[in-house]
């Protein structure tokens, strides 16, 4: 299925000569996992309080930023052996809190059904739930698509840049949110559906 995270290898080499700044400074894993972290955060609460038309850039390029900084985590933990079970945590975590925190302040643009983010929300913390039960139970996280983490911010990021330059057309939000809804059920259900065949059941 079509992925965004098929790609992955292209982009952890374009954001590698990062890596050896960050362990240069002093940054371990979990601390480029939490500067994401807050780094979200820090989006999310500036859109809440001011969502007007000119946060639309800044959201794309912290969710940019953000995509870089995962892609780091995970680079630092395997190449400087930093790897630990609190690590997994924190990251599988921090991606669920970090998503929510983005993307519920959507709400508060003009013409977009609040119900409609709240669903995308949900079916974005189910999907990664499945994906984690999956290692759990068979020792094989799922990351499979066509909705991923990436794919969700690829998505929105790019929607965001286009209505800041063209918001009369933002109602259109509700079109992409609705689409990428039906595409979670999809990706969820792929994720289960692998899972349980690499468990034989």
């Amino acid at each position: 299925m079509i992925s965004m995270y098929k790609i992955k290898p292209k982009f952890q080499q374009l954001v590698k000569p990062l890596l050896r700044i960050f362990y240069k400074v002093g940054f371990t894993a979990n601390g480029i996992t939490w500067l994401a972290i807050l780094l979200s955060f820090t989006i999310g609460i500036l859109f809440w309080f001011y969502p007007s038309g000119h946060m639309l850039w800044i959201f794309s390029v912290g969710l940019l930023i953000r995509m870089g900084l995962n892609a780091l985590d995970g680079m630092m933990a395997k190449e400087y052996d930093m790897t630990s079970q609190g690590g997994e945590i924190l990251n599988e975590l921090g991606d669920v809190l970090s998503d929510a925190a983005l993307y519920l302040p959507l709400i508060k643009l003009t013409g977009v059904y609040s119900w409609l983010v709240l669903l995308f929300v949900f079916l974005s913390t189910l999907n990664e739930y499945i994906g984690i039960l999956t290692k759990a139970a068979t020792g094989t996280r799922r990351y499979d698509g066509p909705m991923g983490k990436s794919d969700r911010a690829t998505i929105l990021g790019l929607s965001c840049l286009i209505f800041f330059f063209w918001q009369p057309i933002m109602t259109a939000f509700n079109y992409i949110f609705a689409i990428m809804c039906l595409l979670l059920l999809l990706s969820s259900a792929i994720r289960l559906k692998n899972g349980l065949s690499d468990d034989g059941s």
